[in-house]
């Protein structure tokens, strides 16, 4: 079944013309919206499986409708549609775990794509944005540690000791002992030794929160 669809932008042209593509491409469009306030009025009244939203519009934006989806726990997916080749708005978008990033001048091309993703689960960005901002993917298995663990890994980056980090953290060397093998099994490393310091070099630009 085809997933329910509510769109959102303030140019009454680029809502048209995504509003036509999606339905002759037989989506399943609820409804559309022509500013933040109509969108998240919509969501919350149907909670859709997906909504593209315009980035830049009056009363809410994109972004600040997808934080107060998070807020309300709604499972609504979000797809941003845009103009800006923005790193700022782009990594706020990816630390509110949206969905999608499609850029406008390939929105039509893109947006078929982009819902196929978001179905299976599967986040989107433009290849064009990506290429635009050089972007790293993130480590694999990042995503699984916790704020405690990667401080940790931030810490071994910083050629802190066992000693250096369990003082810092007021914890026992040999808890941290215990928290270096979880992050090991965690992120899958071989259990040589300096495998994690070594990872954690490779990948401090990551560990910055």
């Amino acid at each position: 079944m085809n997933p329910s669809i509510i769109i959102a932008d303030d140019h009454p042209l680029v809502l048209k013309g995504l509003h036509d593509f999606l339905n002759e491409n037989d989506h399943n469009v609820l409804a559309s919206a022509k500013n933040g306030k109509e969108a998240l009025t919509l969501i919350k009244a149907h909670v859709p499986d997906i909504a593209i939203l315009d980035i830049k519009m009056p009363f809410y934006s994109g972004l600040e409708i997808a934080k107060k989806c998070k807020a309300d726990n709604l499972p609504t997916k979000i797809v941003l549609i845009t103009f800006e080749k923005d790193e700022k708005t782009y990594l706020a978008a990816k630390n509110l775990g949206i969905y999608g990033y499609v850029l406008k001048e390939f929105a039509l091309e893109e947006i078929e794509n982009c819902i196929d993703s978001v179905i299976k689960g599967k986040q989107y960005f433009s290849p064009e944005l990506l290429k635009f901002l050089e972007v790293k993917e993130l480590p694999k298995h990042l995503d699984t540690l916790t704020d405690h663990e990667l401080r940790i890994v931030k810490m071994i980056s910083e050629n802190k000791t066992g000693v250096e980090i369990a003082d810092t953290l007021s914890i026992s060397p040999r808890t941290v002992e215990k928290h270096k093998s979880n992050i090991i099994r965690k992120l899958k490393l071989e259990s040589k030794q300096n495998s994690l310091l070594i990872w954690a070099k490779e990948n401090s630009e990551f560990l910055d929160q």
